[in-house]
């Protein structure tokens, strides 16, 4: 039987749960970055069955506390600047746990909780400049705010009937227009959305990682002349590898000239148009056809908490309406009136209370907030290459775009690029596992080279100098010659 919870009950247990948040988040910065699971604590959770009796709160938090709190990923930790996971805030914590309380399934109806959703998705369609009349949804992340976005876009730019008839009752094959930059859930979009890869025409890139417009244009063109149907150009505000921002205004007068849906990922980069120095290059969002943007990164809500934007209300809700009968009374949704339902313009129809988190964490930084700390992450990324620059055992591997830094080790190896690649990885893997700091790698035009990506309000200078110290250290350890 489940445990007997008296109000005294909840109260205890709940500040026992307050402790070990509290415990977590202020103990972070003297704790390592990463620590890796153990080996028998892996084989334990691997062959242990499930629980055949319930186990007091008591035991269940004790075990919460020696196995699973002293593993975290690491992105709470004010060095941890791999691939784009962000710290959360902690009334994005709190609103968690109060949407867990309530409950609710979000998929519609006249309660509190889908109210806060249409004044969140409000509240970022403001942001970005999208009209009024543009429909919000918040979904798990930019992977799915990908498939939602595109697949509006089929439903528009194919020319059939896809709902009833699906794509084999096209005449002309499609295509889609994306850089080699492009997240890597945008060819699964258009992978599960029945296209195939085939119909991605990948556009080449310039010295700084942004899409050829160029190219672009004449790619559509000569597809257009080939009696191929173009669906969608997928442009990028802040690219994952580089930070790199593609060049929005000239991708959007293509769009417009050649009849193509423009989908613009800015799941990690939006936000820095709430500042000066990103206003202007980001302002284009505003006339995207779909936007991605994810406040689980550089707005620092605890995951999932993504977000797609589209222009077109009427095509969303089109492309995805589906009321069964058991959510009618008398032509009516359930649900005492309220607004059209949130189910009517995604694929889900049980949906979490996502939106109270993001409320929460918006209320308690406020735009202005958002906008110091998005500032101060970028002021650091721009120390962390100025310190790149002047140390001769460095190099940039990109310009900094955002506040990507991409950057190696070259030291004493020369033109070897193997030996600097063996030396770089050696140190990336040394780094993660010893705790002082976390990058991840990648791979720039071929070169292996390490990433920062600063999207943690808890890092300070000095925790960047801790990282080039302990890389350095470990480059000496690693290559004597170095």
């Amino acid at each position: 039987m489940p445990h007997h919870w008296t109000e005294a009950e909840i109260r205890r247990v709940g500040y026992r749960v307050v402790d070990l948040i509290a415990e977590h988040l202020t103990r972070l910065p003297d704790e390592p970055v990463f620590r890796p699971v153990p080996r028998d604590l892996q084989d334990q959770f691997h062959s242990a069955p499930a629980p055949d009796a319930g186990e007091s709160p008591d035991d269940i938090l004790r075990e919460f506390s020696d196995t699973i709190a002293p593993y975290p990923f690491g992105n709470g930790h004010p060095r941890f600047w791999a691939w784009v996971n962000s710290p959360p805030s902690l009334m994005g914590i709190f609103g968690d746990a109060l949407a867990a309380t309530m409950n609710p399934s979000c998929a519609g109806g006249n309660h509190a909780a889908i109210y806060v959703e249409r004044q969140v998705t409000g509240w970022f369609r403001d942001m970005l400049g999208l009209p009024g009349a543009a429909k919000g949804l918040l979904v798990s992340g930019g992977s799915m705010a990908t498939l939602t976005g595109l697949a509006v876009a089929r439903h528009t730019k194919s020319g059939v009937d896809v709902r009833t008839d699906g794509l084999r009752s096209a005449s002309r094959p499609f295509a889609f227009y994306l850089s080699p930059e492009s997240h890597g859930c945008v060819r699964k979009a258009i992978e599960l959305l029945g296209f195939g890869s085939g119909a991605i025409r990948t556009i080449p890139i310039d010295g700084d990682y942004r899409m050829n417009v160029g190219a672009l244009d004449a790619a559509v063109a000569e597809d257009r002349a080939q009696n191929i149907t173009p669906i969608a150009v997928v442009a990028s505000a802040g690219t994952t590898n580089t930070g790199a921002i593609d060049d929005l205004d000239a991708i959007s007068d293509v769009c417009r000239r050649r009849d193509v849906w423009l989908r613009v990922d800015a799941a990690y980069g939006g936000p820095a148009i709430l500042t000066d120095a990103y206003a202007g290059r980001l302002r284009a969002l505003g006339s995207a056809d779909s936007v991605a943007l994810d406040p689980h990164k550089w707005l620092f809500v605890p995951v999932e908490a993504g977000l797609v934007l589209v222009r077109d209300a009427d095509a969303m809700r089109s492309a995805f309406s589906l009321v069964p009968p058991y959510l009618r009374t008398d032509g009516s949704l359930i649900g005492v009136g309220g607004p059209t339902w949130f189910s009517e313009f995604g694929f889900q129809q049980t949906r979490g209370f996502r939106a109270l988190k993001v409320w929460m964490a918006m209320k308690e930084f406020g735009l202005s907030g958002y906008r110091r700390a998005i500032e101060e992450n970028l002021a650091l990324a721009a120390y962390l290459a100025d310190r790149v620059r002047s140390a001769p055992d460095f190099e940039l591997t990109a310009v900094p775009g955002l506040s990507v830094v991409c950057f190696r080790l070259v030291g004493r190896s020369g033109d070897d690029e193997a030996a600097i690649a063996a030396l770089n990885r050696s140190v990336l893997d040394r780094l993660q596992l010893g705790g002082d700091a976390f990058l991840s790698g990648t791979e720039l035009r071929g070169r292996f080279t390490l990433r920062a990506c600063i999207v943690n309000f808890r890092s300070t200078r000095q925790d960047i100098d801790r990282m080039l110290d302990a890389v350095c250290r470990l480059a000496r350890e690693t290559a004597v010659e170095w």
